[in-house]
Order: structure tokens, then C-alpha cells, then sequence
């Protein structure tokens, strides 16, 4: 039934004074779209700290801010960054749909057909998504459990020696270490550019077959 703004402002208030008086404001959550005044200092700056919840978030949570973490936790740069889509020979699409959501969508969508002419691609997603509806392999994992899989392919790639040695290191006398369920002596690995890679086998890797 269409209703004014002025009932909706009327209905929304009176839902958010129910929860004050039952003093439950951390059940007001807030979310908001891309940047206006409006949105960032009254409502998204003011409004949720003066009635007492924690959970207000912005559009930069599954945006740009959020795609700068892989790299600034990894290699340290907080910054912007696209990909060589240009030379891309097999291109796993994990949790993301470049073609429909990218900071620069008419780029994936221009590269996409050539990564296919010339290579692989992989889709990771537990949804069909545009990505995965041109994808040369879909894996259709559960939700929340990329994790698990990561954890696999890693438990794989070291127990069968397919990482970069150039990149990653060695063990001091050549041989493989990574055994499955096998701790290692993180003093008999050699690192490069990686940083506890032993350490976390041992805690994580080791038990985490596929």
C-alpha cells in the first residue's frame, strides 16, 4: 500500500525509539550507498554513534577500500591497482565478477573474450554470475567455505612441490619438506619472499587435504 514520506519517516522513528526504549539500538544497522554530504557527516558520521550502534557501513566496505587490502597486507601497497588482463594466460575469477563490478568494468569486459581465445578461465562462486557463465571451469563451492578450498589448493601445491621456488625459497638440502600431516623444522626452510610460510603449515596447511 504506497504510503507519504512523511508516514515512512513516522514508521521508521518509531521502530528506531522501540528499540532505544527496549535499549537494543545495536539492532539499528546502517548502510549506505556511494559519497554525499547527506550520507557520509549526518547520516552515515552522526546518526548511528548518537543512537548507540556499531554497525553502520559504507559502500567503500565492498568496494575500492576493501580491494586495497589484498595488496596492502601482502606486499605492503595500500593503493589502486588493475591487471594485466592483456598477457593473462589463465585467470581465476575468485568471489568477484570483473565483467559486471571493477573499477574499470569496459576493460574486463574488452579482455575477457581474449583471455578465453587464449588461455583458461576459472570462476570461483558459489552463485552464477557473468564471469562464471563464460568460464571454462566453474567451481561452485558452499558459501563461506573459500577458506576451505584455499587452504586445499595451498595443502597441494606444497605437498606435490608446484610453488616458486624463486619466489617462496627452498628447504636448505633441496628436498621437499611438506608432508600431509607432517610438522616441519622451520629452521631447515629457506625463505625468500614469504614470511613464516613453515610456521603456518605447521599451525594450518598440514592437516588441510582437499
Amino acid at each position: 500500500v504506497p504510503i507519504s514520506w512523511e508516514e515512512a519517516l513516522d514508521t521508521l522513528a518509531d521502530k528506531m525509539m522501540e528499540l532505544r526504549k527496549n535499549n537494543e539500538p545495536e539492532k539499528l544497522m546502517y548502510m549506505r550507498g556511494r559519497y554525499s554530504p547527506t550520507s557520509t557527516d549526518l547520516l552515515y558520521g552522526t546518526l548511528p554513534k548518537i543512537f548507540g550502534t556499531p554497525n553502520y557501513y559504507s559502500h567503500s566496505a565492498i568496494c575500492a577500500e576493501a580491494e586495497r587490502m589484498g595488496p596492502g597486507y601482502t606486499q605492503g601497497f595500500f593503493g589502486y591497482r588493475d591487471y594485466d588482463l592483456t598477457k593473462t594466460k589463465c585467470l581465476v575469477v575468485w568471489g568477484c565478477d570483473p565483467p559486471s563490478s571493477n573499477r574499470q568494468v569496459p576493460n574486463a569486459i574488452a579482455k575477457f573474450s581474449d583471455i578465453l581465445d587464449r588461455g583458461t578461465v576459472i570462476a570461483v562462486d558459489p552463485r552464477m554470475s557473468a564471469s562464471v557463465a563464460k568460464a571454462n571451469e566453474w567451481l561452485p563451492i558452499k558459501p563461506g567455505e573459500d577458506g576451505a578450498l584455499a587452504a586445499g589448493i595451498a595443502h597441494v601445491l606444497l605437498t606435490e612441490g608446484l610453488w616458486s621456488k624463486e619466489f617462496v625459497g627452498s628447504s636448505k638440502d633441496g628436498k621437499n619438506l611438506f608432508k600431509t600431516g607432517a610438522t616441519v623444522d622451520e629452521t631447515a626452510f629457506a625463505e625468500k619472499q614469504t614470511h613464516g610460510i613453515v610456521k603456518f603449515w605447521n599451525i594450518e596447511f598440514k592437516d588441510r587435504t582437499p
